[in-house]
């Protein structure tokens, strides 16, 4: 899938004017002023005003640690039956269209501007919240050699300019590859990322922000919050682009 919902990438790929569009399209998204999700002038933004209007919004009431709809903004079910190793999560948008668009951009598609412009809006959206540092999610070396970089490393280095607040890149690491959580059960998805995770820092009473790019059933996250929390973190707040929701 491309960043506008077409198929079809690898359709035209042997089509030398097929690839003069492709790189077109990919050169006008990058460059400074073009919407990253239709190319129009967006005015130096990622994104133009009308995209930008069309990004999914979380609803107001939330569970305050999952950041799940609820009715008047009380614990979830979940959260009630088990209490996650994070205090709270804090997020920019639901994981619907367009926001999955823009994550697949970084993710995928080596954007790396949509790692500065969420950094700087989960820095906006953090506000008066204090942390000590900021621990991205580690990828496993394998993951990380495939890729080239860690989404959540980038969005943590942005996040960092704008809030000033140390980033830890090399202590916490992905020590297990595991199956990509969205391709198992939402039951399942516990068990795959127990213990995945590595810590070789004494946190003692350090309140830390944990980085990542979406949240789903929030197994990974709470599995490297556990971890850091065995390892003296006082509090463990999950901070990413989108939300995922069952609808």
């Amino acid at each position: 899938m491309d960043y506008h919902g077409h198929s079809g990438w690898l359709s035209i790929l042997p089509q030398p004017d097929g690839l003069k569009r492709l790189g077109r399209k990919i050169l006008d998204a990058t460059l400074p002023g073009s919407c990253l999700l239709c190319g129009a002038d967006s005015q130096g933004s990622l994104l133009c005003p009308p995209c930008t209007n069309d990004l999914p919004v979380l609803p107001e009431a939330l569970c305050p640690i999952c950041a799940v709809p609820t009715t008047h903004g009380e614990r979830c079910g979940a959260c009630l039956r088990e209490t996650p190793h994070f205090a709270r999560t804090i997020a920019l948008f639901c994981y619907d269209f367009p926001a999955d668009r823009i994550v697949h951009a970084l993710k995928y598609g080596h954007q790396l501007a949509v790692a500065g412009w969420a950094g700087q809006k989960l820095a906006e959206l953090a506000g008066a919240n204090v942390f000590d540092c900021i621990v991205p999610l580690p990828l496993h070396p394998e993951r990380l050699q495939e890729r080239g970089f860690n989404q959540s490393a980038e969005i943590a280095r942005a996040f960092q300019f704008w809030a000033k607040i140390p980033v830890d890149r090399g202590n916490v690491l992905r020590t297990r590859v595991t199956p990509p959580q969205a391709t198992m059960p939402h039951k399942e998805r516990h068990k795959n990322v127990r213990g995945a995770f590595e810590c070789r820092r004494d946190f003692t009473g350090q309140r830390l922000l944990l980085i990542d790019d979406v949240m789903t059933t929030g197994a990974t996250a709470n599995e490297c919050a556990r971890v850091l929390k065995l390892h003296g973190a006082a509090e463990v707040t999950v901070a990413v682009i989108a939300r995922a929701l069952r609808h």
